[in-house]
């Protein structure tokens, strides 16, 4: 449960800006389109953290480390209040800084207790942090805003962050008992988990997938909101309950496919057969008009976050699970970083090219194109009886 906690409480961190977009972009007189490269700023903050997070936990346990990360979250959000785009970019890294040691942190913990059969299943309940992290957001941050302004909202996040990590603190003796207090910090150090990463086939080609698979998760939790508000007239609180429906589909759907990948299919073919749901949610969604009903709206969301956001239990399980023994928060971190560069480039790219070609409708559109050809290629490569490791085995 504390992994499942510290989990939402990041997302909801880095989810707050994207869930009031319009009104933020607005107190600080910048265009929304820019949304893009703020969530590339929280990844690369992200991509940074989840490289350094390997010497990190080992020296100082997995509680510290998401200690860390709640408090980083935290001093970002206090950062972009300030009156300043600089103070907003400099916040977006912090908050990356934040968001980007958890999962390391969270697979340390569960991948010695968790037995390999049932890795999938467990890594997507815990990753299920995320959807309701974003459902947090889309619920609480809106609504506040429209209230009381976005400082209001972006302060209350920063004080759950904070009170997260306090609340946190008893469990560390117990949880971070294996750390080596002399393990080194080393510069050179940083990129040894994304070597590890590399030198295997099958993590590689995990990895790669997931490079467009976080994009195009990222791709509809940080414009959603905005595309339904500018583009079909949704009102702010409407557009954010849509969100939160999305995230509602996220968390239902990450059970569903680790229980899929851990009983029927395994890794490989349980990421191609989501990566085609993924594909046709994500042009549906693109062809909503102003006429749409909104049910249908709730309706398409909640497929496209059962996809977008269903993945990372299954892709996570497996990574652990592929890692040399005792190496899983190091291997997830190496792993995450070719994750969360996806995040920063995809995300940017689609804000510019959506505006260049006529609206973000067009844009969730054309990013069906990618992921459709991760999906065949994850089908291709699967191997014939699948990639689940059988019980009581590494």
């Amino acid at each position: 449960m504390v992994t499942l906690a510290i989990q939402a409480m990041v997302a909801m961190a880095a989810l707050t800006i994207p869930a009031i977009a319009p009104a933020f972009a607005a107190q600080v007189g910048a265009s929304v389109s820019l949304l893009g490269f703020y969530v590339a700023l929280v990844y690369v903050g992200a991509i940074l953290s989840s490289l350094m997070s390997g010497q990190v936990l080992q020296r100082y346990g997995a509680i510290r480390l998401s200690q860390l990360g709640l408090l980083f979250c935290a001093v970002g959000l206090l950062a972009v209040l300030l009156p300043s785009l600089w103070a907003v970019a400099l916040g977006a890294v912090l908050i990356g800084m934040g968001y980007g040691p958890i999962t390391p942190a969270s697979s340390h913990l569960l991948i010695a207790s968790t037995p390999p059969h049932r890795a999938s299943l467990v890594f997507s309940i815990k990753q299920t942090g995320v959807p309701l992290g974003g459902m947090m957001a889309g619920f609480i941050a809106p609504p506040l805003t429209q209230r009381a302004g976005p400082e209001s909202a972006i302060l209350v996040v920063a004080v759950l962050c904070l009170a997260c990590a306090v609340l946190s603190q008893p469990l560390r003796a117990a949880h971070d008992a294996d750390r080596k207090p002399a393990a080194p910090l080393r510069m050179a150090g940083l990129l040894g988990p994304l070597r590890l990463v590399l030198a295997q086939a099958n993590l590689r080609r995990l990895a790669s997938a997931s490079f467009f698979f976080s994009g195009a998760q990222l791709c509809l939790a940080g414009y959603l909101v905005t595309y339904l508000h500018t583009e079909l007239g949704y009102s702010l609180v409407t557009a954010g309950i849509a969100l939160a429906v999305a995230q509602v589909g996220g968390v239902l759907g990450r059970v569903i496919w680790g229980y899929i990948s851990d009983r029927y299919l395994g890794a490989s073919r349980t990421l191609a057969a989501l990566s085609f749901v993924l594909a046709i949610s994500a042009v549906a969604t693109g062809m909503l008009g102003e006429q749409a009903p909104l049910v249908l709206t709730l309706i398409l969301v909640t497929f496209f976050g059962a996809s977008a956001t269903g993945w990372n239990g299954v892709y996570l399980a497996a990574v652990a699970r592929l890692a040399p023994a005792g190496m899983a928060g190091t291997a997830t971190g190496g792993a995450l970083s070719i994750t969360f560069l996806g995040v920063v480039a995809v995300p940017s790219i689609f804000g510019v090219l959506s505006e260049a070609v006529g609206g973000f409708g067009v844009g969730y559109m054309l990013i069906a194109f990618p992921i459709v050809i991760c999906g065949a290629l994850l089908l291709h490569s699967a191997p014939p009886r699948g990639d689940k490791a059988p019980a009581g085995t590494r």
